[in-house]
């Protein structure tokens, strides 16, 4: 019998990274087995984890915020970003969730868009994890269609006075700051970001239960009841849904890395059980039926990295265009919960417990598939992109 190899030596992935981007990879994963795996499946059974703890813990390790410059972040390539993103996705999707709504939603709102004083007084107590962010842009009636939110922001002297219900926010429950997405009742009702720390009057972030996916991460409803603000809350460069999209255009990039890192950790689990697991006299893995459903899966996954590392490389040379985040976040997604889905056959019953991941990635990938943009909004802006014809109305 010949040695085995993983996926990833099969494509050759290592060759094409950085020094530097294989040691934050290397760091990450090695905080996700020694500090994360342990809990996995009690937190995932539980539907709750420490969020604030993890949060601090995150930030010492320098993935929150990683990629953005100055204020505390620690300024890293885009790439190497997405390749934290896969480790802790490999972990859970709940994880990579808590990170990549700390540092690509709600910090990068404030990177981009926000005030020197809201920058000063946010990003380094966020890049620590001493504060958790949230973003709260979907409302209950408006999620692939921002532009019909019902949120509001009035005057009302120097003050601005929200109204309003978002959900499906992810640290809602725990975070410090929301960054809340609102519609004037000036500038003929433009979108405006508002800077809102969680404990002003009004602003309450009761927590979503009962979920059957990404249960190891909080989701929260936000509910704004007469939240007064000064007028320094606002984010004074972000005018339109320009702003917020930038943001998902962040997060979905770290998406187009971290999914793969699900599929990477079923198919992982997989060619370790069918290697131990006898059947008819002989290992299932060797089968033909067998090896077929390994070669499918590891091609996908392979073509999924070099994907996600050519746009990461598009990113970091200020080239990557939004049709082209969502050729990563369409395909890696995809592809990913086709390779859960599929390992899950080969584990038989086993892959129905929580003693193996594959079955818990399945269920997490299936919101994964649907945040930060659903399959059909992807391929709707690729066609746009093909064709020049919005088909979105």
């Amino acid at each position: 019998m010949s040695s085995a190899q993983t996926p990833s030596a099969l494509f050759g992935i290592d060759a094409l990274l950085t020094e530097e981007e294989r040691a934050m990879q290397e760091t990450v994963a090695r905080f996700c087995t020694d500090r994360l795996r342990p809990h996995l499946a009690s937190w995932y059974e539980q539907g709750d984890l420490p969020a604030r703890d993890l949060a601090r813990e995150l930030g010492g390790l320098g993935v929150l915020g990683m990629h953005l410059e100055g204020y505390g972040c620690a300024g890293t390539s885009a790439t190497a970003y997405g390749l934290a993103c896969l480790e802790l996705e490999a972990a859970d999707s709940g994880l990579r969730s808590l990170v990549s709504v700390q540092g690509s939603l709600a910090m990068f709102a404030i990177h981009r868009w926000g005030s020197e004083e809201q920058k000063q007084e946010w990003l380094p107590r966020m890049a620590q994890g001493e504060a958790i962010g949230c973003f709260g842009l979907t409302e209950p009636d408006f999620g692939s269609d921002p532009a019909g939110m019902r949120t509001r922001a009035r005057h009302d002297g120097e003050d601005w006075v929200l109204n309003g219900t978002k959900m499906w926010i992810t640290n809602g429950s725990v975070a410090d700051v929301a960054v809340v997405w609102a519609r004037t009742d000036g500038d003929d009702g433009t979108v405006r970001g508002f800077v809102v720390p969680t404990d002003t009057p009004g602003f309450s972030a009761p927590k979503i239960t009962q979920k059957l996916s990404l249960r190891a991460s909080v989701t929260s409803e936000l509910v704004l009841e007469d939240v007064r603000l000064p007028a320094s809350a606002m984010l004074p460069e972000a005018r339109g849904l320009s702003g917020p999209l930038s943001c998902l255009n962040e997060a979905r990039f770290g998406i187009v890395f971290g999914a793969l890192g699900a599929a990477r950790d079923c198919l992982d689990a997989t060619l370790s059980y069918v290697g131990e697991r006898d059947i008819f006299g002989k290992p299932l893995a060797a089968y033909q039926l067998t090896q077929a459903k390994l070669a499918d899966m590891s091609l996908e996954l392979g073509k999924g990295m070099l994907l996600a590392i050519h746009l990461g490389r598009l990113k970091d040379e200020g080239q990557l265009r939004p049709e082209q985040v969502s050729l990563g976040k369409l395909n890696n997604v995809r592809e990913a919960i086709a390779i859960a889905r599929e390992c899950r056959t080969l584990l038989g019953a086993n892959g129905i417990t929580l003693e193996y991941p594959v079955l818990r990635h399945a269920n997490n990938l299936e919101s994964v598939l649907t945040y930060e943009g659903t399959s059909e909004v992807h391929q709707l802006s690729i066609g746009r992109a093909l064709t020049g014809h919005s088909a979105f109305r």
